[in-house]
C-alpha cells in the first residue's frame, strides 16, 4: 500500500510541477507580448491623425477650386485609407483598442474647413497638410527607429516613405498656392 501511495504522490507532486511549469512559460509569453504604453500611444495617435487624412482628404475632393488641391484629396483618402486599414488590423491582433474617429484638434480642423470655399479652402487646406505631415513625418520616424515592438516598427517604418511624399507634395502645392 505504501508503494501506491508514493506512486500516487510522485504523481501528484509531477503535476503540481509541470502546471507551475507552464503558468511561468504563459506569464513570461504575455509579458513578452505586452505591447509598451509607448507603442500603443504611437498607434493610437496615428490613427487619431490617419482618419484625419481621410476625412480631410474626402472635404478637399469636393470644395477646392484648384484640380491639384482635389487630386491631393484624392491621394490622401486612398493613402491613408491604405495605413488606417493595416494600422487596425495591427492594432486588433495586438489587442489594442484604437480610436475610429478624429481627435477634438482635427475635429476643429475639419469644422473650419466645412465653412470654406475655393481658393480660400485650398490655401488652408494645404497649409493645415503640411502642418500635419510634419508631425506625422515625426511620430512615424520616431516609432520606426524606437519602437520595441517588431511588427508596429516595420508599420511605422514602410508608412513613413508615403507620409514624407505627403509632406514634399503638400508644400510644393502650398508654395504654388501662394504664388498665385
Amino acid at each position: 500500500v505504501t508503494v501506491v501511495e508514493e506512486a500516487g504522490q510522485d504523481r501528484l507532486a509531477a503535476l503540481i510541477a509541470a502546471t507551475i511549469g507552464w503558468l511561468l512559460i504563459g506569464t513570461a509569453w504575455a509579458q513578452a507580448e505586452k505591447v509598451s504604453d509607448r507603442d500603443q500611444q504611437f498607434l493610437k495617435q496615428a490613427a487619431h491623425a490617419g482618419t484625419a487624412e481621410v476625412k480631410l482628404g474626402a472635404m478637399a475632393k469636393e470644395q477646392a477650386a484648384s484640380p491639384e488641391v482635389q487630386e491631393f484629396g484624392q491621394r490622401m483618402l486612398t493613402d491613408h485609407t491604405k495605413a488606417n486599414e493595416a494600422l487596425m488590423a495591427l492594432a486588433q491582433a495586438k489587442d489594442i483598442s484604437v480610436p475610429a474617429e478624429m481627435d477634438e484638434q482635427h475635429q476643429e480642423t475639419a469644422e473650419r474647413l466645412s465653412k470654406m470655399q475655393g481658393s480660400q479652402f485650398d490655401r488652408e487646406f494645404m497649409r493645415h497638410m503640411v502642418k500635419d505631415h510634419e508631425k506625422a513625418v515625426q511620430l512615424f520616424s520616431m516609432a520606426s527607429q524606437e519602437s520595441q515592438d517588431a511588427e508596429i516598427k516595420a508599420f511605422a517604418t514602410k508608412t513613413l516613405p508615403t507620409l514624407q511624399e505627403h509632406l514634399q507634395l503638400a508644400r510644393q502645392l502650398a508654395q504654388q498656392l501662394k504664388a498665385s
